[in-house]
């Protein structure tokens, strides 16, 4: 058995995860968990310093703590799908193609995917939804011998990701993301259903399999009151993570 702090700490990750104590809301305070547990105030400051050290609580001097995030947001380190991300926590991801189109690769599609100029790729704009709303733009470029694959796959699949490890056994190993952020234009404003010049965050990835083959390229926009990212950092780690921000109804 652990010690009391750690057992503490969990049961308080717990709640953290099952959104007993929201993103945002206020942890009790030291007496009263102390009270809570049958424990002093040190064995309730050893768990509450974990949770801070893993960016989960954050405090002023004097304050109580809040909670910032939980464990439960994707890091861009584990590599998971816009799906798999999205029922981790709890939410129902869709997925639609709007066009998908092969053509000759142009220098930047040769360059992120190690092809040669004009080698034939596929392009798809694919728009996904999280609980029914509109929140993501994918424009991929598929690698040429990916693209027959792709294009086998139903317009509607909810994870092309899934799909291909269950068909191929193909596992996305290693991604490259650059954050930044673009203003709607015509087309996004159209398909995310946001004003025109409306900001979204844009993430532009390289995924690559175990050997460091590239499989896609793409330019993912995200609508910004939907879906969030923060950095939690600590000692140890410093990853990036996504979240359902409070344009998402029943997000946390």
């Amino acid at each position: 058995m652990g010690a009391r702090h750690e057992e503490i700490a969990d049961e308080l990750r717990s709640a953290i995860d099952n959104e007993e104590y929201t993103v945002g809301a206020l942890l009790p305070s030291e007496s009263q968990l102390a009270a809570r547990f049958g424990v002093s105030r040190g064995t309730v400051r050893q768990a509450v310093a974990t949770l801070t050290s893993e960016g989960l609580i954050g405090s002023r001097q004097g304050a109580r703590h809040v909670v910032l995030t939980s464990r439960r947001s994707q890091s861009f380190t584990e590599l998971r799908s816009f799906a798999q991300w999205a029922r981790s926590m709890g939410h129902t991801a869709a997925g639609l193609v709007i066009s998908s189109k092969r053509r000759p690769a142009a220098a930047e599609d040769a360059a992120r995917l190690h092809l040669t100029v004009n080698a034939e790729v596929l392009h798809v704009l694919r728009v996904r939804s999280l609980n029914g709303e509109r929140v993501l733009l994918e424009r991929t470029v598929y690698a040429d011998w990916i693209a027959p694959d792709i294009e086998r796959i139903e317009p509607d699949c909810e994870s092309v990701t899934q799909r291909l490890h269950e068909t191929r056994g193909l596992v996305f190993s290693y991604g490259e993301h650059l954050i930044d952020a673009v203003a709607a234009g015509v087309r996004d404003a159209e398909l995310l259903d946001v004003r025109r010049g409306s900001p979204l965050l844009r993430v532009r990835r390289v995924t690559t399999t175990r050997t460091g083959r590239p499989v896609e390229w793409s330019d993912d926009r995200y609508r910004s009151d939907a879906v969030n990212f923060s950095m939690r950092n600590s000692i140890g780690a410093n990853p990036l993570a996504r979240q359902a921000g409070p344009g998402i109804a029943g997000g946390i």
